[in-house]
C-alpha cells in the first residue's frame, strides 16, 4: 500500500468517532428496577420507540439489560458496570430509585428514565422543559394517583368503609402515596390503614395482616416491588376475597380487579424515541421531560363474578376497557 493511502485511509478512521471505530453499534445499558420477567410488555414498548427513532435492536444498535428484580440495593452496583462498559447512552426504568443510582454513577453518559416521582424535586433535572444536565425521559406520575385510585375503589364498594393501602416505604413514589392516600382518605370519610412491604415476605406479611383485620377493599400502591410479584399479589387477593385496585393493566390482565394508570407502555414507547435522538447528537438537557397525557382505567369483569362482586353500572360506564 503507498504511503499517501495509507495515511489518508488512517486520517478517515481517526475522523470517525470513537464509538463506530470501537465497535460496530453504539450499546444502550438498559437499568431496571423491575424483573425481566414481568417487564416483557414495557420492553417491548422501549424497543419499538427505538425503531421509530432508526434504530434496530441487534442491528445498528445493542442492548445490555440488568434487571434488580426489585432489590433496590443492587442498584449502584448494577449501573456501574454498566457505566464501566462503557454504553453509549443508559436507559433507567422502573422508578425514580433507578434514575437516582444512573446519577450517581456517571454525569456524563446521556441517561433517560422513566419515574414515577417528581424529577425536579429528585434532583434529576433542574425543570421539566430544559432538564440543563445528562438526564430527561418520562414521568408517569403514578406517586400522585394514589387518591384517584381510592376514589374509584370507593365508587365500587359505596358502603365499605375499611380500607387497606399496601406501599413501599424504601421508595420515593411509596413515601408519597402514603402521606397523599392518608390525606384522600379522610376527605373521603374512609378508615384507611396504610400497611407497608418492601420485599416478598413482607408482602405476605402485609396480607396476614389484613386476614386478621376487618378490610372492606384494597389499594396496591404503584411501585417495581408490587410489578416483580404481581401474580402473587394478585392471588393473595383472590384468597383475601376483596376488590382491589392495582397500578397497571397487567395485574388486571393476570386476574387482577381493577387498575387505573398512565399507560407505562406509552411512557416505555416514548423514551425509547428519546433514546434514538440522542444516540443521533440530540442532548438530554434540551429535551423536555414528558408527562403522560392519556390514563387507562379497565376493569375485570370476569374477575368480579368470580369473586361474587357486582360492578356498579356507573363505573363501568367509565372505564376505558373492559375484560370479559
Amino acid at each position: 500500500m503507498k504511503r499517501r493511502t495509507f495515511v489518508a485511509g488512517l486520517g478517515a478512521a481517526l475522523a470517525l468517532p470513537a464509538l463506530v471505530r470501537g465497535q460496530t453499534s453504539p450499546v444502550i445499558g438498559f437499568l431496571s428496577t423491575r424483573s425481566a420477567a414481568d417487564s416483557k410488555r414495557v420492553m417491548a414498548a422501549f424497543v419499538a420507540g427505538l425503531q421509530e427513532a432508526g434504530f434496530t435492536d441487534g442491528g445498528n444498535v445493542a442492548i445490555d439489560y440488568r434487571f434488580a428484580e426489585g432489590k433496590l440495593d443492587r442498584l449502584p452496583e448494577l449501573a456501574s458496570e454498566l457505566v464501566r462498559k462503557p454504553v453509549a447512552l443508559l436507559a433507567a426504568v422502573g422508578g425514580a430509585s433507578s434514575a437516582l443510582a444512573a446519577k450517581a454513577a456517571t454525569s456524563s453518559i446521556p441517561i433517560v428514565f422513566v419515574v414515577g416521582s417528581d424529577p425536579v424535586a429528585l434532583g434529576l433535572a433542574a425543570s421539566l422543559s430544559r432538564p440543563g444536565g445528562n438526564a430527561t425521559g418520562m414521568t408517569i406520575i403514578s406517586e400522585a394517583l394514589g387518591p384517584k385510585r381510592l376514589g374509584l375503589l370507593q365508587q365500587f364498594a359505596p358502603k365499605s368503609r375499611h380500607f387497606v393501602a399496601i406501599v413501599n416505604p424504601n421508595t420515593p413514589e411509596g413515601r408519597r402515596q402514603a402521606a397523599d392516600t392518608q390525606s384522600a382518605a379522610q376527605g373521603l370519610r374512609l378508615n384507611l390503614r396504610v400497611l407497608q412491604a418492601s420485599n416478598e415476605k413482607e408482602i405476605e406479611a402485609a396480607f396476614a395482616t389484613m386476614a386478621t383485620d376487618r378490610v372492606d377493599a384494597l389499594m396496591v400502591g404503584s411501585d417495581p416491588i408490587f410489578d416483580v410479584h404481581r401474580d402473587k399479589i394478585v392471588a393473595l387477593v383472590a384468597v383475601a376475597g376483596v376488590p382491589a385496585i392495582y397500578q397497571f393493566r397487567d395485574f388486571v390482565a393476570a386476574g387482577g380487579l381493577m387498575s387505573y394508570d398512565p399507560d407505562i407502555a406509552d411512557a416505555y414507547r416514548k423514551v425509547g424515541v428519546y433514546a434514538g435522538q440522542i444516540l443521533k447528537g440530540a442532548k438530554p438537557a434540551d429535551l423536555p421531560i414528558q408527562q403522560p397525557t392519556k390514563f387507562n382505567f379497565v376493569i375485570n369483569l370476569k374477575t368480579a363474578k368470580a369473586m361474587g362482586l357486582e360492578v356498579p353500572a356507573t363505573l363501568l360506564a367509565q372505564a376505558d376497557e373492559v375484560i370479559e
